[in-house]
């Protein structure tokens, strides 16, 4: 190679340091793809590019959102999980290109023409990556020839996987998102668990209940299974406003504790199971990373308020004193996880059992013609 020799040569052989550094980047990529897209159960690991891209992409909105508390980012809250989810295909094939480029400028004697610089050879590895293959430049020894046709199959493999996860996410997105819809027309946007159970006692429905807590159950498993596989889902934000997974999660296991601890003559044996799956589905987002927020206490004038409420809507309570204290220990085993997930998700209405206000304020929202 002597007619293409460059300056730097003779002082430093960067032909083993750029193929070396190309290997990191490409085993980088394919680790996080695997890690990210193919493995059904949460990877935790410093060496993501994914975890650094989602992660610090949403503290910067929230910087954002949070320097400017008087205006509203939730739209461009909304934008950012399928933002990201793009900006990760963005990434992974950047970060190849790079790669291969690097292996490429490693192996340029085994190129035709030669490349003069290292822009040369990332534009040949984007080309080969991408399957455009214009044959400006051809690989003519075999090693280069073995790693092109590897970064075409790569590439490719790399969109198709993509592509899958964003069918996997959409479809999760959706299911997830019916049940929290639904719950709107009961509990009212934002949703609270006082007006859920007043709803159901004004429509006759009270023995529909446990049918309820069945419902969320499943809800509850199919969300800890998707969200734990896939963390990214727990950033796509409602559709509608005032509502979140989330908020609607909070309100049943409220109405949950509620017929646990306070209200009488109802089966609790669904609502049981349904608090189980719940606050297993709370701890185990939770222990995903979620330790940055603000979590607040609820009091006894609020619980006492909520009280007279389903007194007046019919419901058979035990005594206020001793409802109390139960079901302080019992929402104790969710609500500090859920409204610190709220906080850092930046979701709508984190008070699931009622605002307090509004629970020394009935409105049925059943009561429309």
């Amino acid at each position: 190679m002597a007619g293409n020799s460059f300056p730097w040569d003779h002082a430093w052989p960067m032909e083993p340091l750029a193929f070396v550094l190309g290997v990191l980047l490409l085993a980088l990529v394919f680790w996080d793809l695997f890690e990210t897209i193919v493995v059904p159960r949460p990877t935790p690991g410093w060496f993501r590019i994914g975890r650094y891209l989602v992660r610090g992409s949403w503290r910067a909105i929230r910087a954002l959102r949070d320097g400017s508390p008087g205006r509203s980012y939730d739209r461009l809250l909304g934008l950012f999980a399928p933002a990201a989810t793009v900006g990760l295909l963005v990434a992974w094939l950047t970060t190849l290109i790079f790669g291969y480029g690097l292996i490429m400028y490693a192996l340029r004697d085994q190129l035709r023409p030669v490349p003069t610089d290292l822009g040369s050879t990332l534009y040949f590895a984007a080309t080969s990556l991408l399957t455009i293959g214009f044959g400006d430049v051809v690989a003519v020894g075999s090693t280069a020839r073995i790693i092109i046709i590897t970064s075409a199959v790569f590439g490719l493999g790399a969109v198709a996987l993509v592509v899958t996860f964003l069918f996997s996410l959409y479809g999760s997105y959706q299911r997830r998102e019916i049940e929290v819809v639904a719950l709107q027309s009961a509990a009212g946007a934002p949703p609270s668990a006082v007006a859920l159970l007043e709803t159901y006692a004004h429509l006759g429905l009270v023995d529909r209940l446990p049918d309820l807590f069945i419902d969320w159950q499943r809800w509850a498993v199919g969300v800890l299974d998707s969200h734990v596989a896939y963390p990214l889902l727990a950033f796509f934000r409602s559709s509608h406003d005032n509502l979140s997974w989330i908020s609607a999660l909070g309100t049943i296991l409220d109405a949950a504790s509620l017929v646990l601890t306070t209200i009488e003559e109802i089966p609790r044996g669904e609502a049981k199971l349904f608090k189980r799956a719940g606050a297993h589905l709370v701890e185990d987002i939770f222990n995903l990373g979620f330790h940055a927020g603000a979590p607040t206490s609820m009091d006894r004038a609020d619980f006492e308020a909520a009280y007279a409420r389903l007194e007046e809507a019919g419901y058979a309570l035990a005594p206020c004193d001793v409802a109390w204290p139960q079901f302080e220990a019992a929402r104790a085993t969710y609500a500090e996880r859920l409204e610190t997930m709220a906080f850092y998700l930046a979701t709508p209405a984190t008070s699931w059992l009622g605002d307090p206000i509004a629970l020394r304020s009935p409105v049925h929202p059943v009561d429309d013609p």
